[in-house]
């Protein structure tokens, strides 16, 4: 009788992923011991389980490997992708310590499901199968879902929940169609067979289905226009220091695999694609801007504001090339520190015991805190392109790749769009600076590991916009395999 003959299983490449799934063991192990147990420890262990991921992933940095039949890649794209997500894991622990317990919601699980998301959004961008793609995605939605829905006792939490969950759970569909129309076409799920195996035969009708319903998929996972319905309420009632998670990490992980699922599509599409790309870039940074300045709820506001931001991101997709799709990594870094360090001022803010989530709010803030109201003005400044911040490069960069691209109208969109932007952003720094409270005032509640988390995030911006050829170059060295 034959010895049966196991494959070899790669586990290095999975480390920094790996290191996140025992940090989520250890933190239910903790959670199934005594009740004296401090709540804090779990934070704590999450915190080193981020961090270990994220030496892991710079200890590997430069090597190339698959494992599990090609099912997952390591390359410098999954570790510069790595890096974004585990900084803004990592800031989100840091931010939820003291928010939480404020809140009357902290718990074990909580950090359970953060690094099971975390982990989600790695194995994403180390994908190198569609099968992978959706077991990563639903990892990683399956913990928002639930997440989103933490402070029970909320109906806007509740709600926010249920709204993410049911058209989360619609867009799976459309991807997990489209998968299975891939498969028929190609007779295999793997990207780098699927782009052999359609080259020959670009235009293959089972193929371009499939592949629309995948793109349908990760629009709901990007919030491109128009699948973008479900982020403003999940944003305003989910809690704060979730909304940053879901704005940062789930949108890094969702654009890691739709990067790679695009560098797989036959060069016979690649000109209707642009095209496609183009619309869907210019239609979702003008709705984003134009709706966003009619709120008054600051969530709401960072919601429309991320939707505006992500079609910024499709100009350097439409652009395409080491340059263009480059200029995307490099955007998302940016975005991961800004976005987190503005949701992490509401975090911080406090008024009649309740978030401080209405523009309002945030009247006469900075004669009361001027620190707090300091680091939120940078972080919005940013988010406008203001130089010397890490917004103005990333914008410069995404268009100047357009610009080199032939795209130069659109390019003209997305700086017509920054300056619409500028107004509602704005309008929160005339508030702080130029306004007084009605009623009682917003205070400060003191938090050092939040207050960590903001100086880590004001740091990033400031070396990013002062510093960014280092950042990019890596951005774009990182994604040149891919697109080449």
């Amino acid at each position: 009788m034959d010895a049966i003959v196991f494959p070899p299983i790669a586990l290095m490449p999975l480390l920094p992923t790996l290191i996140v799934l025992g940090a989520a063991m250890l933190v239910m192990a903790l959670e199934l011991g005594p009740r004296g147990i401090p709540r804090e420890l779990s934070a704590v262990v999450a915190l080193a389980g981020m961090i270990g991921a994220l030496l892991a992933t710079l200890a590997q940095w430069g090597t190339t490997a698959r494992a599990f039949r090609d099912m997952i890649l390591q390359d410098n794209y999954a570790l510069f992708f790595n890096v974004v997500i585990c900084y803004s894991g990592a800031l989100v622990v840091l931010l939820s310590i003291d928010y939480l317990r404020r809140r009357g919601s902290d718990s074990g699980e909580y950090y359970v499901l953060v690094l099971f998301a975390t982990a989600g959004m790695m194995l994403m961008a180390a994908a190198g199968d569609l099968v992978v793609v959706f077991l990563a995605l639903e990892l990683m939605s399956l913990s928002l879902y639930v997440l989103a829905g933490l402070f029970k006792r909320e109906l806007a939490s509740g709600e926010a929940s249920m709204k993410y969950f049911l058209l989360g759970a619609f867009a799976s569909s459309f991807l997990l169609y489209g998968i299975a129309l891939i498969y028929g076409a190609a007779g295999t799920t793997s990207l780098d067979r699927i782009a052999a195996a359609m080259t020959a035969r670009p235009r293959d009708p089972l193929f371009v289905i499939g592949l629309g319903l995948v793109l349908v998929g990760f629009g709901f996972k990007i919030s491109s226009v128009p699948f973008h319905m479900w982020v403003p309420d999940v944003y305003q009632g989910a809690p704060t220091s979730v909304t940053a998670l879901i704005a940062t990490g789930s949108k890094a992980g969702a654009f890691a695999a739709l990067i790679r699922v695009l560098a797989v599509v036959p060069r016979g599409l690649a000109p209707d694609g642009a095209a496609l790309l183009w619309a869907v870039a210019a239609v979702t940074m003008t709705i984003g801007n134009v709706v966003a300045i009619a709120q008054s709820n600051l969530k709401r506001m960072l919601a429309y504001s991320s939707i505006a931001h992500v079609g910024y991101m499709l100009v350097g997709l439409v652009a395409g090339g080491a340059a263009g799709t480059g200029s995307v990594l490099f955007y998302l870094l940016v975005y991961a520190f800004t976005t987190a360090g503005a949701f992490g001022v509401i975090t911080l803010c406090e008024r009649s015991r309740d978030e401080a989530v209405e523009v309002a709010d945030y009247a006469g803030l900075a004669r009361r805190h001027p620190l707090l109201a300091a680091a939120l003005g940078l972080f919005l400044l940013s988010l406008v392109g203001i130089p010397p911040l890490a917004g103005f490069v990333g914008k410069f960069y995404v268009f100047g790749a357009a610009v080199r691209a032939g795209y130069v109208w659109l390019a003209v969109i997305g700086v017509l769009n920054s300056a619409v932007g500028a107004y509602y952003y704005l309008r929160v720094v005339v508030y702080m600076y130029m306004r007084e409270p009605e009623g009682a005032a917003t205070d400060y509640a003191p938090s050092l590991a939040g207050g960590l988390a903001l100086a880590v995030a004001l740091l990033g911006i400031v070396l990013l916009g002062v510093v960014p050829a280092p950042f990019a170059d890596l951005a774009q060295a990182a994604v040149a395999p891919l697109v080449r």
